[in-house]
């Protein structure tokens, strides 16, 4: 775990700046909104999201209710440093998170006793990861989370034709290999239709950019990852390490959701001894779109509860 100061640019409005901290060999960019009650939410987005379309809508939310918020981008992605781009090594977003912790430990008004993470879909099931070997962390708050698992593999090949899995798998074993050769990552979209060579082909996959950049605030942003990244969260199963969360752990989960089955974190919650499931109705990016204000109220009143003893 590497963290350093904060270098500080200038802020883009009077709720945030912009700050760096280091992780690895190379500086993670992070909005930190400064806060009034002490406690500090951290904030990712899901896989190769970038921090402002994954976090923007509920940062702003947390820092309404008194929270400070450092939601950054992993190394990478976004305006964070790293090379080559949009190779994403799950070890590499661990470490990111875990650099982000002491990060956030140092800011002025943040108790370090009052952490808590915040993170949906793939990211979801890295906080898992984090938390249980990150036992100081006061909270953790994971938004339809990727728990990984052969059930998980099957939903996701079950709305993906044979050929294209196929014609995906040998991408990311082309690009595994040009990679040992130094040839540039070989890209593949993050979501499409099934039949198409892409990371995710379920059906609620399509709302992705609708409930993440609505506006098109956007329209530089790269939606695609280096296909080995992608092909190994195959064999990605982070909800293994719910037994060994030692805080306090929300689960909010989708009913109809078909990217991360929420009967997978259902049976993570059984092992968790400090979980909490929330089920909201909705597809995958329902806690953006239409149950947005029901995810905020319930995530707040966790934080508050966990964090402030309210």
């Amino acid at each position: 775990m590497t963290s350093t100061h904060p270098e500080v640019g200038a802020p883009e409005s009077v709720e945030r700046e912009e700050v760096r901290f280091v992780s690895g060999n190379a500086k993670c960019a992070a909005w930190h909104y400064p806060g009034t009650n002490g406690a500090c939410v951290i904030m990712a987005g899901g896989f190769a999201v970038p921090k402002e379309q994954a976090t923007d809508l509920f940062a702003k939310r947390f820092h309404d209710a008194g929270f400070s918020v450092v939601a950054f981008d992993y190394r990478g992605v976004g305006k964070s440093g790293g090379q080559p781009r949009l190779v994403l090594p799950v070890k590499h977003q661990l470490a990111d998170w875990e650099a982000a912790i002491a990060f956030a430990a140092t800011l002025p008004e943040v108790d370090p006793a009052k952490i808590a993470l915040w993170a949906f879909s793939m990211s979801g099931g890295h906080i898992i990861r984090v938390a249980a070997r990150n036992p100081q962390v006061a909270a953790v708050i994971a938004q339809t989370p990727n728990v990984g698992g052969p059930v998980a593999m099957r939903s996701v090949a079950s709305h993906q034709k044979l050929l294209a899995m196929l014609r995906f798998t040998g991408r990311g074993i082309a690009d595994a290999v040009g990679s040992l050769a130094g040839r540039q990552p070989l890209l593949v979209p993050l979501a499409g239709e099934p039949g198409t060579v892409a990371m995710l082909t379920t059906p609620d996959v399509v709302d992705g950019t609708r409930a993440l950049d609505p506006d098109n605030r956007h329209p530089d942003w790269r939606q695609e990852v280096a296909a080995r990244s992608a092909l190994r969260l195959m064999f990605y199963q982070p909800g293994r390490d719910t037994s060994r969360v030692r805080s306090p752990l929300l689960l909010l989960t989708c009913e109809q959701d078909q990217t991360a089955p929420p009967g997978l974190a259902i049976h993570a919650v059984r092992r968790a001894p400090r979980a909490e499931l929330v089920s909201l109705p909705g597809r995958h990016y329902a806690p953006f779109m239409e149950m947005h204000e029901q995810a905020v109220d319930v995530e707040v009143s966790f934080l508050r509860r966990h964090l402030l003893n309210e």
